[in-house]
């Protein structure tokens, strides 16, 4: 009988994990069918993609002045490179519903209640980061670098490499908008508390600067550019954690305190005033001895 039981439980565990692999399969197979699809929809667009993202450089260029291509393959490469990349970036909302989609089913219910919005939060800020990097830094940065270059030197940069310096740029913007994010999830989980935080103010300010020197080229623009947005979105998560967590404190309290027992009697002395009754256990004890 214990061997029946030992035979049937394995395979129980064997239809589980095979499950779970054609699930993963599966998921799998629709993420790189979307960003397929987006970059079939997208190729056909790749030189005027590229010619818009190289607008905020173009736009401080000399006049008469244009990109260069050094590499042989590179007028088709680099463009192909951009659609890409955008065709994975623009596919982030499939990617993360089928990514949500695999691992809920393994999650408790307070655990999804934090997950779904973090994932959907993390991804608006992203984008808000790239963008903010576009319409902001770029123009600029580029004007900076344009105006120094020493004289009788043409700016003419290569378009391979300009798209690699870009790409930089969005991804550290994008992930310094994570900051939020990583600020309430750090007080959520109680690895430390917002007064913490606050207290560790100046040293997250000094850290938000040298991330700004590591990950942006080295002009003062480009670095407070990201260190200022980068402390403004720390004091963000600071401002979340403190009001989203003490108010759900304050409703646990509040629900705890309505959950005590409390006896209450009308006494017709006092014109119907109710008056609180403390019940000691050791008289009812002794009452119920009497009896």
């Amino acid at each position: 009988m214990s061997k029946t039981n030992d035979t049937s439980n394995s395979n129980q565990k064997h239809e589980t994990l095979l499950t779970h692999l054609y699930e993963l399969r599966s998921r799998l197979l629709w993420i790189v069918g979307s960003v397929m699809v987006v970059f079939m929809c997208l190729f056909m667009f790749a030189n005027d993609l590229y010619g818009y993202l190289a607008g905020p450089l173009m736009a401080h260029m000399p006049e008469g002045s244009s990109m260069v291509a050094i590499d042989v393959a590179s007028p088709f490469l680099t463009p192909f490179k951009l659609v890409f990349v955008l065709s994975f970036v623009l596919a982030i909302p499939i990617i993360l519903y089928h990514v949500w989609g695999f691992i809920a089913p393994g999650l408790y219910s307070h655990e999804k209640r934090l997950a779904l919005p973090i994932i959907v939060s993390s991804s608006i800020l992203f984008y808000i980061g790239m963008a903010f990097a576009y319409f902001v830094v770029f123009p600029l940065m580029f004007a900076f670098f344009t105006r120094v270059a020493p004289e009788g030197v043409a700016v003419m940069t290569d378009i391979g490499r300009y798209l690699d310096f870009v790409m930089k740029i969005f991804i550290a913007f994008g992930v310094a908008f994570e900051v939020p994010i990583i600020t309430f999830v750090l007080v959520k989980l109680g690895m430390t508390t917002s007064d913490q935080l606050a207290a560790k103010r100046p040293y997250v300010i000094v850290g938000a600067f040298v991330i700004g020197m590591l990950l942006t080229p080295p002009d003062i623009i480009s670095q407070f550019l990201l260190a200022i947005p980068v402390w403004l979105l720390f004091e963000l998560g600071l401002l979340m954690s403190r009001i989203m967590i003490n108010n759900k404190s304050t409703n646990e309290i509040e629900s705890t305190e309505r959950k005590e027992p409390r006896f209450t009697a009308l006494s017709s002395e006092d014109d119907g005033q109710a008056l609180d009754i403390e019940i000691d256990d050791n008289e009812l004890l002794d009452d119920s001895d009497n009896r």
